[in-house]
């Protein structure tokens, strides 16, 4: 009955935020060497199932040792006197330096894009400001919210859902609609009511974290 609960949506959205890297993807495809589409394809399908099975395993083997004790960041349940789990936090730290970079450029090319900001515009300056601006922002949220499950799952359960469910369902629907394929009008629908099971999901998810975090039940 605890994996039909609502409350089990809050591993669900924090899952989201593992596989958020369609901002990235272009990117990726026109850097990849000899950029096919079934070479691109076999990328993401290595990616996302290393991720999926890394996610996966960890996950279990920090339920399956400290259980509902489980903290947000696994690493904080173990003493911090054990040198194995000491170089695991430096790798971790070592991990979201380097990796940071890869998600803050599409975020800031998403804010820029959202702004309006044209592409002769966009000069060292500008790159600057912004990012500094951006960095101040983002940095404060991290200082003042120290839960990390929190942050999981109601950005999963928000930005999560929004980009795995909702914006590549309206997406695919614009160019189907666009190209007049009349004959995807079913893989349309499918994408829809999947972009509508992905807001219910995020609605309650968002609800169950936020309850979480202040106690509620």
């Amino acid at each position: 009955s605890s994996v039909l609960s609502p409350q089990s949506l809050i591993l669900v959205c924090m899952l989201s935020t593992a596989y958020m890297a369609h901002f990235n993807a272009p990117k990726f495809y026109l850097e990849l060497k000899n950029n096919t589409i079934q070479r691109f394809n076999t990328v993401v399908t290595y990616g996302f199932g290393i991720s999926i099975f890394l996610t996966g395993f960890i996950t279990m083997i920090g339920f399956f040792t400290f259980g509902k004790a489980c903290d947000g960041l696994v690493l904080n349940n173990y003493a911090g006197t054990d040198i194995l789990m000491s170089l695991s936090r430096i790798a971790v730290a070592v991990s979201l330096v380097f990796s940071y970079p890869l998600a803050f450029t599409g975020c800031r090319d998403g804010f820029m894009d959202i702004a309006k900001i044209p592409m002769e515009k966009r000069s060292a300056g500008t790159l600057n400001v912004v990012t500094l601006a951006l960095l101040g922002v983002i940095t404060f949220c991290a200082i003042t919210l120290t839960d990390v499950s929190f942050v999981l799952a109601f950005g999963g359960a928000t930005l999560g859902n929004a980009l795995t469910y909702v914006y590549p369902a309206l997406m695919y629907r614009a160019v189907v609609k666009q190209q007049e394929r009349t004959e995807e009008q079913m893989g349309v629908n499918v994408s829809l009511a999947s972009a509508v099971l992905g807001i219910v999901m995020g609605i309650i998810g968002a609800r169950m974290a936020i309850l979480k975090t202040g106690g509620g039940h």
